[in-house]
């Protein structure tokens, strides 16, 4: 009797002993990665020029506006060529910067970045939009004499900032290339 009371007890501490601690998993994310981008100069019977990456496609539609469409991210970056006229300048300027803002609501941030290209005459603001906002990010450059050029970036997909956030900075960097390459013929 003595003994199979000891047997009963290290059986049960054995059986007891195994088990593993439950801990919960941590949420794992998908990890994306996009190969360096290859550009070559547009070839756009336009006012304006840019470096365009390799992996994207030009859709042309009307008075040289295109869309840069990007299959694999699913995105796109909407390009808007309008003629500057007299005095029509600081209309272009207050509703290029009015459409940044409208994604205020569901932005977390909006970062203003200036840019200034003397040499090309090249001036405008890059916005950079954090959130699930519609559109991840906005640009406008102009000369301020007969050309400005907006652009919006925009998913094919509901916006969830975690899950765009790769495609968002690659598609962003991609803009800053646009602006940085853009020349008026």
């Amino acid at each position: 009797m003595k003994y199979s009371v000891i047997a009963l007890v290290l059986l049960l501490a054995f059986f007891s002993s195994c088990k593993d601690d439950v801990l919960p998993k941590p949420k794992a994310m998908l990890r994306l990665q996009y190969e360096s981008g290859s550009y070559h100069t547009t070839d756009l019977e336009c006012s304006y020029e840019f470096e365009q990456n390799a992996s994207s496609r030009i859709k042309e539609t009307n008075d040289c506006s295109l869309v840069l469409d990007y299959p694999i991210m699913k995105g796109s970056i909407y390009i808007t060529y309008k003629k500057v006229d007299k005095g029509n300048l600081r209309t272009l300027l207050t509703d290029a910067q009015k459409l940044s803002y409208e994604h205020v609501s569901k932005a977390d941030n909006i970062v203003e970045q200036p840019y200034i290209n003397d040499e090309d005459k090249v001036y405008g603001m890059f916005y950079e939009v954090t959130g699930n906002a519609a559109s991840q990010s906005q640009f406008y450059v102009t000369d301020s004499i007969n050309h400005f050029v907006t652009g919006s970036l925009y998913f094919y997909a509901r916006p969830n900032y975690d899950s765009i956030y790769p495609a968002a900075i690659y598609l962003q960097n991609d803009i800053r290339k646009i602006m940085e390459s853009l020349q008026w013929k």
